[in-house]
């Protein structure tokens, strides 16, 4: 079901969902492997499609950790509803990322510790792409990072506009593979 309704917003807006399938089990562990699940209080995540990181978060999250999602495609935003409605400290926002101060204002969340993102910056307008790395960069805490994936290295000189520091990991498993970009701005000590 999940991979069929994929498939047909991929049709339906590919400018907004940026593959054919949802991505896997592998991509998504590769995602939050870096996150500091003891520590964490606030996760954000930019377009979760089907739940895929949604799960992962919420399988290793503690749980008073707030997690807050951000879905512009409204049939996702309806499936996430249904799937997560029991979840606790789980909000979700029919929305667009490039608002995100305004999601925290409304939820009462001060910063975030770590953004998710499975985001299609390729196919993103350029001028919304920029807005949403602005954006992410103001929200995050000192020593915060911005985790993304995309299918080729093509962005990462983009994205390092509005990040000092990206490590890249690929993940072979997925389909198609994809790349991890870790992104921050560490302070200097």
């Amino acid at each position: 079901m999940k991979r069929w309704l994929f498939l047909f917003q991929y049709i339906v807006n590919p400018r907004t969902v940026g593959a054919i399938l949802p991505s896997s089990r592998f991509l998504g562990s590769k995602m939050v492997e870096r996150i500091n699940f003891k520590n964490v209080k606030y996760i954000v995540e930019y377009g979760p499609g089907t739940g895929v990181f949604t799960e992962k978060l919420l399988e290793k999250r503690n749980p008073q950790t707030i997690i807050l999602l951000v879905e512009n495609n409204k049939e996702f935003y309806l499936l996430l509803k249904e799937k997560f409605k029991e979840e606790k400290n789980l909000f979700i926002v029919n929305g667009s990322a490039e608002n995100i101060g305004k999601y925290l204002k409304d939820y009462r969340i001060p910063y975030a510790d770590y953004v998710i993102s499975g985001l299609p910056f390729a196919s993103l307008p350029k001028n919304v792409s920029i807005k949403i790395l602005i954006n992410t960069a103001k929200i995050l805490k000192k020593d915060g990072e911005f985790i993304t994936f995309q299918y080729t290295k093509f962005k990462k000189a983009f994205i390092e506009q509005f990040f000092t520091k990206i490590d890249v990991k690929r993940e072979i498993r997925n389909l198609p593979p994809a790349y991890v970009f870790n992104c921050s701005n560490p302070q200097n000590r």
